[in-house]
């Protein structure tokens, strides 16, 4: 069976195809700019806001565990100076996407030496600080007194005899530049979920 439209009828079904296919123009660019807003506002955060990261490794134990999830803050840097004790995440430099996190242990302008009973002096004075999971076995470049620049610091794993850090060629001293952010909340696994403690 079928139906023909005439006259009124015809001009009728006319207005409703067009006002349908206005409708269906209307949510096909209504959900475009949504998920375009979306994904600005996903890259922002990402690159400017704070990123989600994964501890890889034991070198900052007992503090982070491996497979700790985190959120970097990458902004706070961005309004004051990084502190001491801070736990900071920047690029490894000899290999792409891969990333370090260690705990800020010299500032800018500051001499660090570390002697074979494990102290660790800043400026020629003992520094009190008790991160450290055990006693520093291995000084590395810091047996002799490293002079810091202005810009660079110096990082140590809280697992002191099992990180790679700024006691080895291989990561030296930290340019704030390469500085990503700031390890700021552990969101997994979740018995640990909270913000992290720096001092």
């Amino acid at each position: 069976m079928e139906i023909h439209y005439t006259g009124r009828n015809a001009g009728c079904r006319k207005v409703w195809v067009l006002k349908m296919k206005k409708s269906v123009v209307k949510e096909i660019l209504s959900t475009s700019i949504y998920l375009l807003c979306v994904l600005i506002a996903t890259y922002l955060i990402i690159h400017y806001v704070g990123q989600r990261t994964e501890v890889q490794g034991s070198s900052m134990e007992p503090t982070l565990q491996d497979a700790d999830n985190l959120i970097v803050d990458k902004i706070t840097y961005r309004f004051r100076e990084p502190q001491r004790f801070d736990i900071i995440v920047f690029p490894f430099q000899y290999e792409e996407e891969t990333y370090y996190i260690k705990r800020i242990i010299g500032m800018p302008g500051e001499t660090v030496q570390i002697d074979w009973d494990g102290n660790i002096f800043i400026d020629g004075e003992l520094l009190e600080e008790n991160y450290g999971k055990e006693v520093i076995q291995d000084p590395g470049f810091a047996a002799e007194e490293i002079m810091l620049d202005e810009d660079e610091y110096f990082v140590l794993g809280d697992n002191r005899n099992n990180s790679t850090d700024s006691r080895a060629e291989l990561v030296g001293n930290i340019h704030k530049d390469d500085i990503i952010g700031r390890a700021w909340v552990r969101i997994w696994p979740f018995d640990k979920f909270g913000k992290l403690k720096h001092q």
